[in-house]
C-alpha cells in the first residue's frame, strides 16, 4: 500500500462510505436527470442509486474491498481528471485517483462474473451486480463523474448536468467529416485520419448488445457489433491515443476507426471522450419511464454502401473485412426525456 494510496483512499482502511455523486449527462434538448451511487466501501456493503424520478434504488453489495490502488494505470488514464470516472464500461468502472509522473492511478469497480485486464489484482471492488447491468448499464455514470470520498453516512452530494449533442455523424472514409448535431445546428468536430473496415475481439462485448456502446474513457469509445455471449466489435480512438506505442497496431489492422480532431485535441474533451456515452440499459433493464429506458441507450447506426440508415450489421470474433461496406456511422447520445418535448410541458 503506497503512501499516496494511503492519503487518497484511507476510506478502504477505515471503511467509511465511499460515493460517486454526479450530474447524468444532459441532451441539449430535454436536460439532464441528476442522480448519485452510493457505495458502501465495507464487504456487504450495499450499492444504491438516489434519484429524483426513481427514488432510492437498490443495486446490489460489495463483495470485497481493494487494499491498494493500481499505478500506472491505462495510458489514456492520464487524460482524465482526478477524483473523477476515468471509464465506463459494462465490464468495469475505473477512477482516477491521482496522476503521478504521467501516469495515471487508479482504483476500479467491478461486476461479479468476470474480471477488467485493467483493473489490478488488488485495486478493485468487486460487486455481485452482473456486467450490463446496474451501475454497468442502466446506472452507468459518465466519464468525468464526479467522485467524492465522505467519512460521513451523508455525503455531500454535486450535481454537474452537461450538455451533449443529438448524435454525431462519422463519414467512414480517410478525410470524412465526424459530424455533431446540435439544436443549433452540425458542428464539424473532425476528419478521420484511418476508417474502420473490421471487428475484432475486444473483451467486454460479450456483455453488450450489437450497435451499443461497450465502453468510453479520455481515449476510446468501444463499440459492440456482437450479440450478448458473443465478442466482437470495434474502437473509435483520438489521434493523439493513435500515436501511443502501445496502439500501433491501430495503423496496421482494420478494427480501429482514428479521429483527428481540429485544433485543441479529442482525448478526454467533450463529447467524445468525456460527458457523454454510457453503455445504457440492458434488454430486462428499466428506468423510470420508457423514454429514460429506451433513450439511455448509446444506440450505433450504420449506412453500407451510402444506403439508408440501418441497424450496425452482427460481426463476431476476428474478421478483419466486416465492416468494409460501411461508408457512415451515427452514434446517438443518451437522453431521458421525450425528444422535441415542449419546456415545462407535462
Amino acid at each position: 500500500m503506497t503512501v499516496t494510496f494511503r492519503k487518497a483512499a484511507a476510506v478502504f482502511v477505515l471503511l467509511f462510505l465511499f460515493s460517486i455523486v454526479y450530474g447524468e449527462t444532459a441532451c441539449v434538448l430535454a436536460g439532464g436527470d441528476p442522480y448519485r451511487i452510493v457505495l458502501e466501501a465495507f464487504p456487504g456493503g450495499d450499492i444504491t442509486v438516489h434519484s429524483e424520478r426513481a427514488g432510492v434504488v437498490r443495486l446490489g453489495k460489495v463483495l470485497s474491498v481493494p487494499s491498494s490502488t493500481r499505478w500506472p494505470a491505462f495510458t489514456a488514464s492520464r487524460w482524465g481528471n482526478p477524483g473523477t470516472v476515468v471509464a465506463t464500461a459494462v465490464n468495469a468502472l475505473h477512477i482516477l485517483v491521482d496522476i503521478e509522473k504521467g501516469r495515471g492511478r487508479i482504483v476500479s469497480i467491478l461486476p461479479g462474473g468476470t474480471f477488467a485486464p485493467a483493473a489490478g489484482e488488488t485495486a478493485f471492488f468487486l460487486t455481485d451486480i452482473p456486467p450490463g447491468r446496474g451501475i454497468f448499464g442502466a446506472w452507468a455514470p459518465t466519464v468525468g463523474s464526479k467522485v467524492i470520498w465522505e467519512e460521513s453516512q451523508n455525503p455531500a452530494i454535486i450535481v454537474v448536468p452537461e450538455e451533449t449533442p443529438w448524435f454525431v455523424e462519422i463519414e467512414n472514409r480517410p478525410g470524412g467529416r465526424i459530424t455533431a448535431w446540435t439544436g443549433s445546428g452540425p458542428i464539424v468536430l473532425g476528419r478521420v485520419a484511418r476508417p474502420v473496415a473490421g471487428c475484432g475481439r475486444f473483451g467486454g462485448t460479450q456483455f453488450q448488445e450489437v450497435g451499443r456502446i461497450r465502453a468510453n474513457h479520455p481515449g476510446v469509445i468501444d463499440v459492440s457489433t456482437s450479440r450478448e455471449g458473443f465478442v466482437g466489435g470495434f474502437q473509435i480512438l483520438p489521434l493523439e491515443h493513435a500515436e501511443s506505442p502501445e496502439m500501433s497496431s491501430a495503423w496496421k489492422l482494420s478494427q480501429w476507426l482514428v479521429a483527428a480532431p481540429k485544433p485543441g485535441g479529442f482525448v478526454g474533451r467533450k463529447p467524445l471522450f468525456s460527458s457523454g456515452f454510457v453503455p445504457g440499459p440492458s434488454k430486462e433493464e428499466k428506468l423510470w419511464d420508457v423514454w429514460s429506458t429506451y433513450g439511455r441507450r448509446s444506440l450505433v447506426l450504420a449506412r453500407i454502401l451510402g444506403g439508408p440508415w440501418q441497424w450496425m450489421p452482427e460481426a463476431t470474433g476476428r474478421n478483419d473485412t466486416a465492416l468494409k461496406d460501411i461508408t457512415h456511422l451515427r452514434l446517438y447520445f443518451p437522453f431521458t426525456e421525450e425528444p422535441q418535448k415542449a419546456a415545462g410541458s407535462d
